[in-house]
C-alpha cells in the first residue's frame, strides 16, 4: 500500500464520509487481488485504496474527489485483462465495478439489453437466451469476464469471425467523465448519426477517456439452427495457414473459425485427460450455423479447403458431443498452461488472412532463434493470433529471451501489414508496439483526443498512450 500524501489523504478523507464504510478498502490484504490483472509481467503499483461502488452516484462521487486533488484513478473489471490494462499505479485509487452487476432491462421488442458493467459476459448470454435472444461477443473468459471490461478493451472471441466484435454491439453508453459528471452517450434506436460517434471512441478505450456505468447492447435473435464442425489436421502451421486463407478466398464465411497447435493440445490433455490429438502440427477447427441445405454446401466447401491445402486428416462432424470437446480445448488452452507453473507471456497480433501462413513461420523462427517456448491458439477466420510464450519461473535469462520473443512477434505482424493487438487491448504492454504502428499524424489525434477529455491525466494514467 501506499503511504497516502496530502492529496491522498483528503481523498480518502472524502470518500469515506461520502461512501457506505464497505465500499472502501485498505487492508493491504484486502488490496492486494486487486492491484493487477492477467498480464504477469507488466509493471503495478501501490494504491491508496480500492474503491468498490454499487451506483453510477458513488462512481461519480470517487471521480469527483480525485479529480479536485488530481489522485489517479484506474478503472477496473473482473482483471481478466492480459495487457496490463487495469493494473494499479502509485498513489492512485482502484475503482473496482464489480459490484454493479444489475441487467437493468431486456427489450426483447427492439432487441437490446441494458447492463451495468459488472455483469458478467456469460450471465448477460443466459438471460438473453430466455428472451430467444443471444449476444455474441464470446472472449475465451465469458465465464468470468465482465461487460465493462469487454467494453473497455473492445473484446471479441470464436463467434467473432462472424458476427462481429464487441464494439458493434453497443448502442449507448452511461459514463462519469474525468471531472465526475455523468454523461449518456450513443441511442437505442437502430440507426442514428446525430454528432460525433462518441460511443465508439469510447469502446476499447480502456478507462483513459471515462468510467463506463451502464451499457446498452444490441441482441440477436437466438440461432437454432444445428452445427455443423469441420476439423482439419495439419502437419505443419504453414498448411493451416494456407487452408485459412482458402477458405475465406472461396467466400465462405464459418460462425467460428480457430486454431490450436499441438503444444496447446498437449498442454489440455496433460490438465484434463481429453485424448486429443497431438502428433499433428495444429488442427483447424470452424463452425457452420446456417440452416439447410446451406450448411452442408459450407461444410463440404470448408473441408474441401482444408483438403487441397494440405490437411492430413479432415472430416465433417455434426456430433454437439465430440465438437463441444474440441472446443473445450480451444477455451482450455491458456489455462492449461497455468497449470504447469510456468510465467506466461500471451500475445495478441492480427494479420491480414492471406498473411497468416508467413506469420505462423515466423513464430516458430522466433521461438527457435530465442529458444523460447511458443504455444499457439487463433481465432484463425480473422488472423488474430495469441501466441503463448512460456518461460520457467525463477529463470532471468528465459525471461529476457522471451520478452525478445515477445519484440520480435510484435515487429513482425506489424512488417506483414497487421496490428500489434486484435482484441485484448494496448494496456501497459503493447504502448512500444503502437507507437511503432501508427504514423505521428494518428498518435498526435489520439493525444489529443486524451488531453481534452481527460485534462489533468487522472483517468488510468500511464496506458495505451
Amino acid at each position: 500500500m501506499a503511504e497516502p500524501g496530502a492529496a491522498g489523504r483528503a481523498v480518502l478523507a472524502e470518500l469515506a464520509a461520502a461512501l457506505p464504510a464497505d465500499r472502501v478498502l485498505t487492508d493491504p490484504d484486502t488490496v492486494r487481488p486487486y492491484v493487477h490483472d492477467e498480464a504477469e509481467w507488466a509493471e503495478y503499483g501501490a494504491p491508496l485504496a480500492v474503491v468498490r461502488p454499487r451506483s453510477t452516484a458513488e462512481v461519480a462521487e470517487v471521480v469527483r474527489a480525485a479529480a479536485r486533488h488530481r489522485v489517479p484513478v484506474v478503472p477496473r473489471g473482473a482483471g481478466t485483462g492480459l495487457s496490463g490494462g487495469a493494473n494499479a499505479v502509485d498513489g492512485g485509487l482502484v475503482l473496482s465495478l464489480e459490484r454493479m452487476r444489475d441487467i437493468v432491462e431486456i427489450d426483447a421488442g427492439e432487441r437490446l439489453a441494458v447492463v451495468q458493467p459488472g455483469v458478467v459476459n456469460d450471465d448477460l448470454r443466459a438471460a438473453a437466451a430466455k428472451e430467444g435472444l443471444w449476444y455474441p461477443p464470446d472472449p475465451a473468459s465469458a465465464p468470468w469476464s465482465t461487460i465493462g471490461g469487454n467494453v473497455a478493451t473492445n473484446a471479441g472471441g470464436l463467434c467473432c469471425v462472424k458476427y462481429g466484435v464487441t464494439r458493434d454491439y453497443v448502442l449507448a453508453l452511461e459514463i462519469v467523465t474525468a471531472g465526475g459528471e455523468i454523461v449518456r452517450v450513443g441511442r437505442r434506436t437502430a440507426k442514428g448519426v446525430a454528432g460525433y460517434d462518441l460511443a465508439g471512441l469510447l469502446v476499447g478505450s480502456e478507462g483513459t477517456l471515462g468510467v463506463i456505468t451502464e451499457i446498452t447492447v444490441r441482441l440477436r435473435p437466438t440461432r437454432t439452427a444445428p452445427p455443423r464442425t469441420v476439423v482439419g489436421f495439419f502437419d505443419t502451421l504453414a498448411a493451416c495457414g494456407a487452408a485459412v486463407a482458402a477458405v475465406t478466398a472461396a467466400g465462405l464465411q464459418p460462425a467460428i473459425f480457430e486454431l490450436v497447435d499441438r503444444h496447446c493440445l498437449k498442454a489440455v490433455n496433460d490438465w484434463k485427460h481429453m485424448g486429443l490429438p497431438e502428433d499433428a502440427a495444429a488442427l483447424l477447427l470452424a463452425q457452420t450455423d446456417l440452416p439447410e441445405p446451406a450448411a452442408t454446401a459450407e461444410a463440404e466447401g470448408i473441408l474441401a479447403a482444408f483438403e487441397a491445402n494440405g490437411a492430413r486428416d479432415a472430416l465433417v462432424s455434426t456430433d454437439p458431443v465430440e465438437a463441444d470437446a474440441l472446443f473445450a480445448a480451444r477455451r482450455l488452452a491458456y489455462p492449461a498452461f497455468e497449470q504447469r507453473g510456468d510465467a506466461q507471456l500471451t500475445e495478441d497480433v492480427c494479420l491480414p488472412r492471406n498473411r497468416l501462413a508467413p506469420m505462423l513461420e515466423r513464430i516458430e523462427e522466433i521461438s527457435a532463434r530465442n529458444e523460447t517456448f511458443i504455444g499457439t491458439v487463433a481465432h484463425a477466420g480473422d488472423g488474430n493470433l495469441h501466441p503463448l510464450i512460456m518461460v520457467p519461473p525463477s529463470d532471468p535469462e528465459a525471461k529476457a529471451r522471451a520478452q525478445q520473443a515477445f519484440d520480435e512477434i510484435v515487429d513482425a505482424a506489424i512488417a506483414l501489414g497487421g496490428t500489434v493487438t486484435g482484441e485484448h487491448g494496448v494496456g501497459l504492454l503493447k504502448r512500444a508496439g503502437m507507437r511503432r504502428e501508427l504514423d505521428p499524424g494518428s498518435l498526435a489525434m489520439q493525444e489529443a483526443i486524451k488531453k481534452a477529455l481527460d485534462p489533468h491525466g487522472i483517468l488510468n494514467p500511464g496506458k495505451v498512450l
